[in-house]
């Protein structure tokens, strides 16, 4: 049975292990507002609590996947879609102070939350993604994309810088040279550009890209351990940032030692042995190791 939680501008379903948020303001293509961002915020608090969820798949409701920022409260004053200048404060040296909390970046805060997630998220990108409807991609472990996907990173276009760490996140995923490409022309590129840069995992069909992703979903929660799982994600993603393997061998030693003495790898072996399908019993939500998270804690350095 399928169960569905309605937000002001999302909603959530799960089904069968696999948790999904669609972006629901289809008469607007799903453009960005803050509501958005604390509920996607809130989205993945659920997705990280519930034992049942083993996925999670971000797309859009209707023709588009996100059209980015929604413009519309800046007509006749541009500035006001992006400007937070009620909360800078002249400092002592009489320059702007920018470290006001208030000042942090909306997408920002989307994309360090889907970084930290403990499930894996798949982009189901259905239709037009603009803006931070691409950057919030980024911190996603997989692109899915529609025949119909076009996306664009048009910050200059608009006046601005890009957000939502994606100046972190781009190169990461498609190199230095094509994201400095991307964000300096603010092209619009198809679904066949972001395949061949590696953008994108695979370009389907419109109706047949949620069930695709359904079944990349399902690949990737059967006959895993939720534990192992979780971790690897978080070990990845963490490592981009270190300057030495030295730093992925402490974190691999210590998972190789806390796991091997868990009930799941117990039952990894054992159900190889008697060549059946696995039943872990671990959870994600009560026997996390008591290292994680690791790059929070001093001796890990």
């Amino acid at each position: 049975m399928v169960e569905r939680k309605d937000y002001s501008t999302i909603f959530t379903t799960l089904d069968e292990g696999i948790f999904t948020i669609h972006l629901n303001r289809p008469d607007k293509l799903n453009a960005f507002t803050r509501d958005m961002m604390n509920e996607m915020i809130a989205a993945f608090d659920v997705s990280d609590a519930d034992d049942r969820v083993r996925v999670v798949i971000v797309t859009g409701e209707g023709r588009g996947f996100c059209a980015g920022a929604d413009l519309e409260r800046g007509k006749g004053d541009g500035a006001k879609v992006f400007t937070t200048g009620d909360f800078i404060k002249k400092g002592p040296d009489g320059k702007n102070d920018y470290s006001a909390e208030e000042l942090r970046d909306g997408g920002g805060r989307v994309t360090l939350r889907i970084f930290d997630s403990l499930k894996p998220v798949i982009g189901a990108i259905n239709g037009p993604a603009v803006g931070i409807g691409a950057t919030m991609q980024l911190p996603m472990d997989v692109r899915m994309v529609s025949t119909k996907a076009r996306v664009g990173f048009v910050f200059p276009k608009r006046g601005i810088v890009p957000e939502a760490c994606s100046s972190w996140f781009l190169p990461r995923v498609v190199g230095i040279s094509r994201a400095v490409e991307w964000v300096t022309t603010g092209r619009i590129f198809d679904a066949e550009e972001a395949i061949a840069t590696g953008f994108a995992r695979s370009v389907h069909e419109p109706d047949d890209l949620l069930p695709a992703a359904r079944a990349l979903a399902r690949e990737m929660s059967e006959n895993t351990s939720p534990v192992a799982v979780a971790l690897a994600r978080n070990m990845m993603w963490k490592m981009l940032g270190e300057p030495h393997p030295m730093m992925a061998h402490r974190v691999d030693s210590r998972g190789i030692a806390s796991r091997g003495m868990s009930a799941d790898v117990k039952e990894g072996v054992q159900s190889f042995l008697e060549k059946r399908a696995p039943n872990f019993p671990d959870k994600v939500s009560t026997d996390m190791p008591d290292y994680f998270p690791f790059w929070e804690t001093p001796e890990y350095r």
